[in-house]
């Protein structure tokens, strides 16, 4: 049975437990964040796309992740790296696997077609970005490569932000 990520929680980094029905009628992007990586820099183009998209319904949210050995950092030391060296103010959560037998139910989820009923794709890389319209529903997912600012995912996030919720 298809689900939404209405049907999900996770915790944030204060350890606070958070649902994500609260993000009923938002645009959500999910990024699987590291601060050791080579697309780490995509944090300060994340902040932008954030921003830049907030007023409109556009909620980031990043999930720290060692999946691939690129996160050492822990609690205050992510959200410390993020703010520091690239201003992020949108969500960041608790660390979270992302692939493998421990995957947290959220990146579950967003990588399962049997549960989301649009794609089969785990992250292969750290910031693997889902979209997921205002209904909660996964409508993309760009690859490491993809630039936050880039066209292909704006023209995506300006569709998302375009269209209503059918379900208010």
């Amino acid at each position: 049975m298809t689900q939404t990520i209405y049907d999900y929680k996770a915790r944030d980094l204060s350890g606070r437990e958070i649902n994500m029905a609260d993000y009923k009628g938002k645009v959500l992007l999910i990024v699987n964040i590291a601060s050791k990586c080579g697309f780490t820099p995509q944090l300060g183009g994340l902040e932008e796309l954030y921003e830049k998209y907030k007023s409109q319904g556009l909620e980031v949210i990043g999930f720290p992740s060692n999946s691939f050995w690129q996160e050492p950092l822990e609690k205050n030391g992510v959200s410390d790296f993020c703010e520091i060296n690239y201003g992020v103010k949108f969500k960041i959560m608790e660390k979270t696997k992302v692939r493998g037998s421990e995957q947290h139910p959220v990146f579950k989820f967003l990588s399962d077609k049997s549960l989301n009923g649009k794609v089969d794709r785990a992250p292969w890389w750290n910031f693997y970005k889902y979209l997921l319209d205002r209904d909660g529903k996964v409508v993309a997912v760009f690859s490491s490569g993809a630039k936050p600012m880039g066209t292909e995912m704006t023209s995506q996030i300006e569709q998302c932000l375009g269209a209503k919720s059918v379900n208010k």
